[in-house]
C-alpha cells in the first residue's frame, strides 16, 4: 500500500489529521512508532504558544459526529521544528502552519524552511475555531496573496532540497464555482498537496435533555467532524483532484476500510483520520488498513494506483 504524495513517498497511506494527539513531544513520538502510520503531522502551529478555547471544547457521539472549537492550543511553531523533535521522528514528518495573521504565517514558514529534517508543511487555511479570525480559505483575494508570499518562499528552499513537500489544508467548498475560484488560485503556484477537508465550520450540536449546548466556546458552535461529512470530503476529493495539478490527500468522515476505499477512489492519494482516531485511538490505523486491504483483495487489486481516482460515472 506504498503511495507518494508530492514529494513524499510512504510507506502507507494513513495519517493523523492535524489537532489530534499530535500536540506533545510524546504524541508525536507515539504517532511515529505507530505500525502502518506512513507520515506524522504535527498540531496546527501558531507563532507563540497558545491555551486555546475554554473547555469543554470538544463532544462526540460515540460513532458518527463530533463537534470541537479547541482554539488552535498548541506550543508554539519554535517547539514543533526543534531539534529535540524532529531528531527523533523517523517518518515523514509534517509541520502544520497556522499563524494567526499573514506576518505570522510567513515567519514560521521561513523559519520552517531552515530546517532540513522536516518533510514538508501543511499551511492550513481553514481553521474555524479561533474566535474573531475569518477563514483565509474562504477570503479568495487575501488566500491568493498570501501563497503568492509563501510560494516565494517554499521556492527558496526547493532549489537547495527538492524533496521538500508545500501543502494546504482547505476548508469544505460547496458552490461548483468555487472549486473552479479555488483550484485557480492554487494551480498559479508550485503546491505539492492538498487536504480535503478540514471540519465544517459552524455546526451546533444541542443536548435536548439539559436543553444546553455541548461545548462552550463561542456559545456551543464548532467545528463539525465525524461519518456524517464523509459525503462532502469526498466531493472535495473528487473535485480538486480533477481540477487541479496537486496530489490530494482525503480527510473527513474515515471511520472504517471502505471509507478510506471511497476517499482513495474518488481521487485522495492519502487519507487522514480525525474523529476517528481520537475516540479509538492508535489502534484504528491498523484496523483500517486491514479493512482497506480485504477490500482491494476482494477486487483484485495490487496497489492503491489500480483504483485511485477511477471513480465510474453514469453515462
Amino acid at each position: 500500500m506504498e503511495t507518494q504524495i508530492g514529494n513524499i513517498h510512504l510507506l502507507s497511506p494513513f495519517m493523523n489529521a492535524s489537532g489530534v494527539y499530535c500536540k506533545s513531544k510524546e504524541q508525536l513520538i507515539k504517532l511515529d512508532n505507530t505500525q502502518l502510520v506512513g507520515c506524522v503531522v504535527s498540531k496546527s502551529c501558531t507563532f507563540e504558544p497558545r491555551d486555546g478555547n475554554p473547555e469543554p471544547i470538544y463532544w462526540d457521539d460515540g460513532s458518527n459526529l463530533s463537534i470541537n472549537s479547541s482554539g488552535l492550543p498548541n506550543m508554539g511553531y519554535k517547539f514543533y521544528i526543534n531539534k529535540n523533535i524532529t531528531s527523533q521522528i523517523n517518518k515523514p514528518y509534517i509541520v502544520s502552519v497556522s499563524g494567526l495573521t499573514v506576518k505570522d504565517n510567513l515567519t514560521i514558514i521561513d523559519e520552517l524552511l531552515k530546517n532540513l529534517d522536516i518533510s514538508g508543511l501543511e499551511l492550513n487555511l481553514s481553521c474555524p475555531n479561533v474566535i474573531g479570525k475569518p477563514q483565509i480559505g474562504y477570503d479568495f483575494e487575501a488566500m491568493d496573496k498570501l501563497l503568492y508570499q509563501a510560494n516565494l518562499l517554499v521556492q527558496n528552499r526547493k532549489l537547495s532540497d527538492k524533496k521538500f513537500n508545500f501543502g494546504l489544508k482547505l476548508p469544505p467548498y460547496f458552490d461548483m464555482s468555487h472549486f473552479d475560484i479555488v483550484s485557480s488560485i492554487i494551480n498559479k503556484y508550485e503546491i505539492d498537496t492538498i487536504t480535503c477537508i478540514n471540519s465544517l465550520g459552524n455546526g451546533l450540536v444541542v443536548d435536548p435533555k439539559s436543553e444546553t449546548v455541548v461545548i462552550k466556546p463561542k456559545g456551543g458552535f464548532g467545528g463539525i467532524g465525524g461519518s456524517v461529512v464523509k459525503q462532502i470530503a469526498l466531493a472535495n476529493v473528487r473535485r480538486l483532484s480533477q481540477l487541479t495539478k496537486c496530489d490530494v490527500i482525503g480527510c473527513g468522515g474515515i471511520k472504517t476500510g471502505t471509507d478510506a476505499f471511497e476517499h482513495i477512489l474518488c481521487g485522495a492519494k492519502a487519507v487522514q483520520i480525525g474523529t476517528q482516531f481520537y475516540i479509538e485511538k492508535h489502534e484504528v490505523f491498523e484496523r483500517i488498513y486491514n479493512e482497506l486491504l480485504d477490500i482491494m483483495s476482494e477486487k483484485g487489486y495490487k496497489s492503491l494506483n489500480d483504483f485511485c481516482g477511477k471513480l465510474k460515472v453514469i453515462n
